[in-house]
């Protein structure tokens, strides 16, 4: 006999299949039919067990995402494209004049959808400007309005009549929107939810593999074998860190998110440097701490931190100037993170930095809103830093924008100036966890006779352990360097088998990544890029 529960089950099942069934026989038989429903509408409202596997399938992160259409301005008639729901849709934009008060006045954005693949499907979309952000969904064929009353000063008025109103497509439609939220949250969960989604982002969209390494996960590390200069890369993949690393991962290709570096004082003491140290009061700052209280936190770090040593060749080592890199070390000793230039060693290029549906529209949106929200956050992260390409100071975004216009520029270009090492930011020199270590061998001399044509602000973590300066003789690498796994490197934590590729390939030259491609899966850069 079949319990209650279990044939409750198997009618929920049976009515899934044949609605599903249904739709696909609907669907089918005549393309003049429009579908009442398409599986992926429907899937919502059937059991749990049913809709959740299928549902966590059609959609990731990355669907969380806007898709940029457009931009509607008064001069350019109208625009078209094709949407997740409606695949015919236009836009215009009809400017409201002000009144004598000297009102500004507003607009209005006339939308048309139509053909609706299914009844029951929705569009939702995102409306930008660099000084506002505003929302919309529509799920009728129909003509639909959205007013926007006053405009906020006269420098938007202004940017609406040359460039428009940008548009944003929300491509998984409403639910796909929710549910991509809903994979989203997890890669900042400090559980093994969380963890297993990171490594299933990662593996999706980056083709990493996660090997488990066979115990023991902690190696005993010998400080007297590690030397000044030896590399620190760390892979974090749970928490808050592990899923801002894993964003980071993706858009840059590298395979590790974090790095720190080695130093050995006058007394054969082991040291750690390293920029984004968390103090006491929760800021990332550049530290030079002793080996020992390093390894403690990593070991005793929550993200699941996998990291590697990467040593450097010999020949390198030999010109390694401690003394200069110790000098160079200190001086940054206790200055904030380089969150100034963070973003810039990322963006290279025009269009080949950014993973669909990710563009410097979107960009640009992101920062807007950002800049409304949080104006302190926004001067440290980008203004400043866009100032310095323009060789202008106190500019604020929308300034920004302007003045990119007037030197007949586009703000995707401005984006992709190389950042300079020299730069002087308002709280000092700017530098991230990578462009610290690179900094420090440059003033070590690991970079001669290239110093003053290499601009190591522009390095991401990948283009730093591709460098060709690092060990490349197993035989040579300390005996309890786990060699087994047959790494160039040494792993010495973590429960997954750490890969870099493209590790120790590229010999540094001029100009280095100043203008290089990452686009996912693969990556591929040019020769001297």
């Amino acid at each position: 006999m079949i319990p209650d529960s279990l044939q409750g089950g198997l009618s929920s099942l049976s009515s899934a299949l044949l609605l599903l069934l249904l739709s696909g026989l609907i669907h089918n038989t005549a393309e003049a039919f429009k579908a009442p429903f398409r599986p992926k509408d429907v899937l919502p409202i059937l059991p749990r067990q049913i809709s959740w596997p299928v549902l966590n399938n059609m959609h990731s992160a990355v669907d969380l995402l806007p898709s940029y259409v457009g931009s509607v301005s008064p001069t350019n008639s109208t625009i078209k494209w094709k949407g997740a729901c409606f695949l015919e849709n236009q836009a215009r934009l009809e400017l409201n004049g002000g009144d004598r008060n000297g009102e500004l006045g507003g607009g209005v954005l006339h939308l048309q959808t139509e053909e609706a693949h299914s009844w029951t499907c929705m569009d939702l979309y995102v409306f930008a400007t660099p000084y506002r952000i505003t929302w919309d969904y529509y799920f009728s064929s129909s003509y639909h309005k959205l007013e926007l009353k006053s405009w906020e000063e006269q420098a938007e008025m202004d940017y609406v009549k040359q460039h428009g109103i940008s548009v944003f497509l929300m491509p998984s439609g409403m639910l796909g929107t929710l549910l991509s939220l809903i994979d989203v949250i997890p890669l900042f969960s400090n559980t093994i939810w969380g963890q297993n989604a990171n490594l299933n982002f990662l593996t999706k969209h980056m083709g990493a593999s996660f090997k488990t390494r066979s115990p023991p996960w902690v190696t005993r590390i010998n400080p007297n074998d590690v030397n000044s200069g030896d590399f620190l890369a760390v892979s974090k993949i749970r928490g808050r860190w592990g899923g801002f690393e894993t964003l980071e991962k993706w858009v840059t290709g590298a395979f590790a998110g974090h790095t720190a570096v080695c130093l050995k004082d006058e007394d054969g003491k082991l040291w750690v440097g390293e920029s984004g140290h968390e103090n006491e009061k929760g800021e990332e700052i550049i530290v030079v701490i002793p080996w020992e209280e390093w390894w403690e936190e990593a070991l005793q770090d929550g993200s699941n931190p996998q990291i590697a040593l990467l040593p450097l060749h010999p020949d390198v080592r030999a010109r390694f100037n401690a003394t200069s890199a110790w000098a160079y070390a200190r001086s940054m000793h206790g200055k904030p993170y380089g969150y100034h230039n963070m973003i810039f060693s990322w963006i290279d290029t025009v269009t080949e930095n950014y993973p669909p549906p990710l563009d410097a529209n979107l960009v640009m949106a992101v920062m807007a809103m950002w800049t409304r929200m949080q104006p302190e956050y926004a001067a440290n992260m980008w203004n400043e830093a866009l100032n310095k390409r323009l060789e202008t100071e106190g500019l604020e975004l929308n300034e920004i924008i302007v003045e990119t216009e007037k030197r007949g520029m586009k703000f995707d270009q401005l984006l992709t100036i190389p950042e300079k090492d020299e730069w002087v930011y308002s709280d000092g020199k700017s530098t991230t966890c990578v462009a610290f270590i690179l900094e420090m061998y440059k003033e070590a001399g690991v970079f001669a006779p290239l110093f003053d044509s290499i601009q190591v602000t522009e390095f991401t973590i990948r283009d730093a352990y591709m460098l060709n300066i690092f060990e490349n003789n197993q035989t040579r690498l300390p005996s309890w360097c786990r060699s087994e796994e047959a790494n160039p490197f040494c792993q010495i934590l973590g429960e997954y088998q750490m890969e870099l590729p493209g590790y120790n390939t590229i010999n540094p030259y001029a100009n280095m990544n100043e203008n290089c491609p990452s686009l996912p899966p693969t990556y591929k850069r040019p020769e001297k890029c």
